[in-house]
């Protein structure tokens, strides 16, 4: 499977952004409104400079209490965002994220961000694709 088809399976969803200057309060709040774990950071709604995950505003807090809460999203989001395209495997992604030891990746084709994806996504993609093949295979023993 490619993720283009997890993007599909997702719909019309549009990608959740933030600006640098976007108060670590304020993503907090974001994420918990739209019960999700992640936003791009972006500057112009496109182009990634970094991804802000509620691990990373826990890691702030414990390390500096509520006032981290004042701190501004480029100071704490990882810059170093691994990408994949509509055309790659999921499990070429998969395999990326668990090396990784991240759980989103933004999706470019040309350049432009068309979504982001999750390792949740990509394990329920993983498990429908599993599903069909054992429904096949139990169709050619059973002769059907």
């Amino acid at each position: 499977m490619q993720v283009m088809q997890i993007l599909k399976d997702k719909g019309d969803l549009p990608v959740i952004t933030v600006t640098p200057e976007t108060s670590l309060a304020d993503v907090a709040n974001l994420l918990s409104s739209k019960r999700i774990g992640a936003v791009v950071v972006t500057l112009d709604g496109n182009k990634v400079v970094g991804i802000l995950s509620e691990r990373d505003i826990v890691r702030e807090v414990a390390r500096r209490g509520s006032a981290c809460l004042t701190m501004l999203a480029g100071d704490v989001m990882t810059r170093d965002i691994k990408c994949c395209g509509p055309s790659d495997s999921t499990d070429a992604v998969m395999e990326s994220m668990t090396e990784g030891r991240f759980r989103h990746m933004p999706v470019r084709q040309n350049g432009d961000m068309i979504g982001v994806i999750s390792i949740g996504d990509v394990v329920k993609a993983r498990l429908a694709e599993l599903h069909m093949e054992k429904e096949a295979l139990t169709g050619m023993i059973m002769g059907n």
